[in-house]
């Protein structure tokens, strides 16, 4: 009896404990379905830094002591700065959340923190600017993620003397880490419980405490707590998301996994080859011209057509494009960078429903193009207007047609191996030229 008792309370802890599983893997899943429809962000960057024209990692590239880079508490004043703006900006482009850095590198928080002085109120601006923004958000129905710094190139509390950055400001300090470690835990506090909703936090810096040689190993020279910090996260708000920008594959806690300037699978610019997750989402963050912060020298700007072949490209992998804008000290973002976002969104109003919402299609992105797909519609997107013909295997294809070109689309099948060759010869769109194909 007693045995048969035990194996009863046994079966009903394990039913609970897979229950309890279940249910917390469908909230999860939930609160990453606006993340997966989205598609498309807008990234920020700004602070300090603008104000000297030359790019976000300025204080480590010309080794700016700290106390002569807290000068420009005087000198940052961005009076032209209007929230509604920005997020018009933002929703005029398609895109459907906006990333802020709160703090970047240079330690300077954009919020009325408590936890520093060396933030926002102390500058002749002197207003919140992640209130503005949150509240703004929050008013337009766009989605708002925090990007948050790991490292800190001011604070003696950060290990900067086993960092890869940050090793010429003048500090001579060393400062407890756990110390540090509470720094940030109050100031995710602050963000996490003052500002409304927040839908996501996207941590950058991991990198600085790795050593090149084991950017593929998890492993690290300090601990960052991060099981603490995620914990409190969800804990404070239980649906926004985590996102750490590590260049490694997805710790656990994360929500969704982040791609530096390269599209899933792609590692061009040597930040993003770690192996893509095939459990969460993806995203692939980007820049307008060549800089992340305002770089008043940085005139090569990507053009209309390179910037939705970059979205539709992110897209084909199922994935989210982040384009980053990097606004001028006044507060204004750059009109070429605002030029070329209004006719990004111009484009997605009319084919915007071949990316929202979609999965990569029949393929990742191949030299001709890419394919996204939304249940049993798939749409083919040609990029390439030199390409003659593109071979797909599709066993059960049902239909298919141009959705942009003004010609019945030609096609054949072979029914023994279920290829399908779709004929793209003649008068192409000059960005994409859409095929839909459905499916049985």
């Amino acid at each position: 009896m007693k045995r048969t008792i035990y194996i009863l309370i046994l079966f009903l802890f394990s039913f609970n404990l897979i229950y309890s599983q279940t249910k917390m893997d469908t909230n999860s899943s939930n609160r990453k379905k606006w993340f997966e429809d989205a598609r498309f962000g807008l990234f920020v960057h700004f602070g300090p830094y603008s104000v000297l024209g030359n790019g976000e990692w300025i204080m480590n590239n010309h080794h700016i002591k700290t106390n002569d880079y807290k000068k420009l508490a005087d000198f940052f004043n961005p009076q032209e700065f209007d929230a509604k703006e920005w997020v018009q900006i933002a929703k005029n482009a398609g895109m459907k959340y906006i990333t802020f850095t709160s703090r970047h590198h240079d330690s300077f928080s954009n919020w009325a923190t408590k936890q520093s002085d060396w933030n926002i109120m102390n500058t002749p601006y002197g207003k919140d600017l992640v209130k503005q923004l949150a509240d703004e958000c929050h008013k337009e129905g766009i989605k708002l993620v925090i990007y948050y710094s790991l490292l800190d190139w001011m604070r003696d509390d950060y290990q900067y003397w086993t960092g890869r950055t940050g090793q010429h400001t003048g500090r001579t300090e060393k400062g407890n880490w756990i110390d540090y470690i509470n720094f940030m835990k109050a100031q995710l506090t602050e963000l996490l419980t003052n500002y409304g909703p927040i839908a996501g936090i996207w941590f950058d810096g991991h990198w600085d405490q790795t050593e090149d040689k084991n950017r593929t190993n998890p492993q690290t020279a300090v601990d960052w707590h991060y099981s603490e910090i995620y914990d409190l996260i969800h804990g404070l708000q239980p649906e926004c998301l985590v996102a750490n920008n590590h260049h490694l594959p997805p710790f656990h806690g994360e929500d969704y996994q982040i791609f530096e300037r390269d599209v899933p699978g792609e590692n061009t610019a040597g930040h993003s080859g770690q192996e893509i997750s095939e459990q969460m989402p993806l995203e692939t963050c980007q820049t307008i011209n060549e800089s992340w912060g305002f770089n008043i020298t940085d005139d090569n700007y990507k053009s209309e057509k390179e910037l939705l072949h970059l979205l539709i490209r992110t897209a084909g992998t199922g994935a989210n494009l982040l384009l980053n804008v990097g606004p001028m000290p006044n507060g204004k973002i750059q009109p070429e960078c605002v030029e070329r976002l209004a006719q990004m969104g111009t484009w997605l109003k009319k084919y915007g429903y071949t990316i929202y919402e979609t999965k990569q299609g029949f393929v990742l992105p191949q030299p001709w193009g890419a394919s996204t797909s939304k249940g049993k519609t798939y749409y083919i997107h040609i990029l390439d207007k030199n390409t003659p013909s593109v071979t797909l295997n599709i066993p059960n294809i049902k239909s298919a047609k141009w959705i942009n070109v003004d010609s019945e689309l030609v096609w054949k099948k072979d029914k023994k191996s279920g290829d399908v060759t779709f004929s793209t010869t003649g008068n192409l769109d000059d960005i994409d030229s859409i095929i839909e194909v459905t499916v049985k």
